[in-house]
C-alpha cells in the first residue's frame, strides 16, 4: 500500500504551524496517497485528527515536516500507526524468524531514529525497536498516546522521560514500563547521544 521509507530519510521536528520546508517529500506524498485511498478530504482528516486543515495541506505540499508526535496525531484520523505508515506493502508471506540489518524498518526525524525489528507488524503482538536520540532531540511538545503498554532499557546516554505528571531522567541500565495511553514524551537534554531498546505490546506506535 505504501512505499518503504529510505533509511536516511529525515523529518524535521516541529511543534507549531511554522517550520522549514520538508526535505523528505515522500512523507507528504505518502500522506496524500493514504488520504485519497481512504476517500478523505483534508478538512475531514483535520476534523478526525484534531490537526488544522492548513497544517495537513502544508505537509502534503512538502512545505513543512511533522514531528513524531504531530505525524502520529494526524495518522490517528485513519487510524494508522507510525510503524504501519512506514511499513510498506502488506502481504500473505510467512513471517520470518531472523532479520538481517537491511530488513529492519527505519523511521527517523532530525535527531531521532527508530529501528524496528522486522519489516512487518501484521499478525504480531509485540513491536521491538532500537531507538537513538541525538543531543537536543525531542519527540515533540504534543505528548504521544497510543493503545498499548511499553517498556525499555537505556543502553547509552541519558534521556528525560515524561509520563502523565511524572518526569525523570534515566541513564544506562535504567528502564521504564508504563501504559502508553498516558501522555508521554522523550527528550535528550544532554550533550551525548542516547540509545535505548524498547518494546510495545500490542504494536501501536
Amino acid at each position: 500500500m505504501l512505499i518503504e521509507a529510505h533509511p536516511d530519510a529525515a523529518l524535521s521536528n516541529i511543534s507549531s504551524d511554522s517550520a522549514p520546508p520538508s526535505d523528505t517529500p515522500f512523507v507528504g506524498e505518502r500522506l496524500r496517497s493514504l488520504r485519497h485511498r481512504h476517500a478523505l478530504s483534508q478538512r475531514e482528516l483535520a476534523r478526525r485528527s484534531g490537526v488544522t486543515n492548513s497544517m495537513i495541506s502544508l505537509i502534503e505540499q512538502n512545505k513543512t515536516s511533522p514531528s513524531v508526535s504531530l505525524l502520529k496525531k494526524i495518522l490517528s484520523g485513519f487510524p494508522l500507526s507510525l510503524a504501519d505508515f512506514f511499513a510498506g506493502v502488506e502481504n500473505d508471506a510467512p513471517q520470518p524468524i531472523f532479520f538481517a540489518a537491511h530488513q529492519q524498518k527505519i523511521m527517523s526525524n532530525s535527531g531521532i531514529r527508530f529501528r524496528q525489528l522486522g519489516d512487518r507488524l501484521s499478525g504480531r503482538s509485540m513491536q521491538i525497536m532500537h531507538e537513538s536520540y541525538a543531543p537536543g532531540a525531542d519527540t515533540g511538545e504534543t505528548m504521544l498516546t497510543h493503545e498499548s503498554e511499553e517498556g525499555g532499557f537505556i543502553v547509552r546516554g541519558r534521556i528525560e522521560v515524561t509520563v502523565g505528571h511524572q518526569r525523570t531522567v534515566l541513564g544506562p541500565g535504567d528502564g521504564y514500563y508504563f501504559d502508553s495511553r498516558l501522555p508521554h514524551r522523550f527528550r535528550n537534554m544532554g550533550h551525548e547521544a542516547c540509545e535505548l531498546v524498547s518494546a510495545c505490546s500490542p504494536p501501536s506506535f
